[in-house]
């Protein structure tokens, strides 16, 4: 059943207008609804209604240029800089691949979007917002001083849907799947993982043996997982900074993965955040959201694939890190290293 929002548009625009420096996500919590619905509440004043699914949003934004991609969980914030390009379409899952953006898109959850261009002292903020049916963001496209802003007008006008109503209605929040185990099913989940020969056959596994990623990672035990202390996973970030190495940074929802491929250089903490702040690559981490964090291995056709993944108390997952192992770039040796020395939860005192 959906959910009509419980405040008016015209209430929602009043609270905007009184708190002008309040974050989107933020006061659409303070408000009680989704932020997709904040965000109809502007459509007619400077915001349009749009077709969401990726085959028409993806070509219109590789035409704007230099940009900033926005990908976000609860607990993280992942945003590249970059070009779109190099769409690959397809029913169940596309991708878009350029050397600063790297996309995998899961167009069932594009179901809202929108245009939204803001007033600011420095001139219009514009982007291209994309929400899944329960009115959460999906993935945003934010356009810079560099973007082609001359293209904007047409690519609005372009994607506009004859709805351009100033409400939205909702369908309600699906809860994250909590860590689902089956220790009958141990025998076969760690002879099964000895074989895997690619790290996609993972999930596959985990299903058919009717576990999910993170309760098949609570039994495996070694030598496949580890589980960290949750100060790894800033831990995890200093060391990769510190080692200069090259990793890949995947945070993603239901409806799109954004990854990192490249090093880590700045780090800025702040209260309960730890900031990545590179030309080009922004990661902001709430540490205090991280409720387990694993070393995993996956054996693979190209030697062992090693990772760190955190998850929030919900059991849902934050974000994953690998080694990064193109020919030429090969880091995964140092970043074995970086992980083996990450703090494993044994060695914390309670």
């Amino acid at each position: 059943m959906t959910q009509h929002p419980a405040v008016s548009p015209f209430d929602i625009r009043a609270f905007q207008a009184e708190n002008p420096k309040t974050r989107a996500r933020d006061a659409s919590d303070a408000l009680g609804i989704s932020e997709a619905q904040l965000v109809a509440a502007g459509v007619g004043g400077g915001t349009t209604r749009i077709a969401a699914h990726p085959d028409r949003i993806i070509p219109a934004a590789e035409k704007l240029g230099e940009v900033m991609a926005l990908t976000r969980v609860d607990a993280c914030v992942h945003e590249k800089v970059g070009e779109y390009g190099n769409y690959h379409p397809g029913e169940h899952a596309a991708m878009t691949l350029t050397e600063n953006i790297d996309l995998r898109i899961f167009p069932s959850h594009w179901v809202h979007a929108f245009a939204v261009e803001t007033e600011s002292e420095q001139g219009p903020r514009r982007s291209l917002q994309i929400f899944d049916a329960a009115g959460d963001a999906v993935h945003k496209i934010h356009l810079r001083e560099a973007s082609n802003h001359a293209t904007w007008a047409e690519t609005v006008a372009d994607l506009a849907v004859a709805d351009q109503a100033d409400t939205q209605a909702v369908d309600p929040r699906k809860p994250v799947e909590a860590p689902k185990s089956r220790p009958d099913k141990l025998d076969i989940l760690r002879e099964e993982w000895a074989k895997l020969t690619d790290t996609h056959q993972f999930l596959r596994l985990c299903s058919k043996l009717k576990m999910n990623r993170l309760g098949a990672y609570r039994i495996a035990g070694a030598p496949w997982v580890r589980q960290l202390a949750p100060k790894a996973a800033d831990a995890m970030l200093h060391a990769v900074r510190d080692a200069g190495i090259e990793v890949m940074i995947f945070v993603g929802n239901r409806g799109c993965i954004q990854i990192h491929t490249g090093p880590v250089h700045q780090l800025r903490p702040m209260g309960p955040w730890q900031n990545v702040m590179d030309p080009g690559f922004n990661l902001h981490l709430r540490l205090d959201k991280v409720a387990e964090i694993w070393a995993v291995e996956k054996p693979t056709q190209r030697g062992p694939a090693v990772s760190v993944e955190a998850f929030d108390a919900e059991g849902g997952l934050i974000f994953q890190v690998f080694g990064l192992g193109k020919e030429g770039r090969d880091s995964r040796p140092e970043w074995g290293r970086v992980v083996k020395a990450l703090p494993s939860l044994a060695e914390v005192p309670a």
